[in-house]
């Protein structure tokens, strides 16, 4: 169950006080937390490709808070990122969500950053599902997969698959994908896939 996931919250902040005073503060609520100084540091430590959350400070010395975001975005990251931001950079805070932050929070409102917090877990953990769900496809299976979310038919799909197949196997492979991901057609696999852009 997606309960039983487990997920690391990051914390990325170069200010030492309220670093240590939020890793104290997610201890306390049974999380597992990372801290780092900076970006540079927290891009050499993790795998953007795991689920998690990460609680990324705006405004850094280094590699700015956006300029994480940028690079996990460009990565296709389902980590999921929760902004800290001053009071004057609200407006890059809201720009960010618009552009797939989960949201933001106004530092040092940490009360705020709590109530937020389960639902941005919430979010790290489906996308855990998801990930789990789609690793049970097989290379062939993945390929069909984004043929048919894209409303090509069978017919067609077997034949630009490399090496070509028969349009009977790309039937048993859509009634697998369809169990595996459960999805009852193509409409909603295309959905599925649409919804989740960072899968390999």
């Amino acid at each position: 169950m997606m309960k039983d996931i487990p997920l690391t919250l990051y914390v990325v902040d170069d200010d030492e006080a309220l670093r240590r005073s939020l890793l104290l503060l997610l201890f306390s609520q049974g999380l597992a937390v990372q801290a780092f100084d900076s970006g540079e540091s927290f891009f050499d430590a993790i795998d953007m490709r795991q689920p998690g959350c990460v609680i990324l400070d705006l405004r850094m010395g280094g590699m700015s808070g956006l300029s994480v975001f940028e690079r996990l975005s460009a990565g296709h990251s389902p980590l999921v990122t929760l902004f800290l931001s001053a009071h004057g950079d609200i407006s890059t805070a809201l720009e960010a969500v618009r552009r797939g932050a989960y949201d933001w929070v106004e530092k040092p409102d940490t009360h705020q950053l709590l109530e937020k917090l389960p639902a941005a877990i919430g979010l790290a953990r489906s996308r855990a599902q998801a990930l789990g769900q789609w690793a049970q496809l097989t290379p062939r299976e993945r390929e069909v997969a984004r043929l048919v979310g894209v409303g090509e038919q069978n017919k067609k799909i077997a034949l630009v698959l490399v090496p070509p197949c028969s349009s009977r196997s790309v039937e048993t492979h859509r009634a697998n994908i369809f169990s595996k991901l459960n999805c009852q057609n193509d409409n909603e696999l295309g959905r599925w896939l649409a919804a989740h852009p960072w899968l390999d």
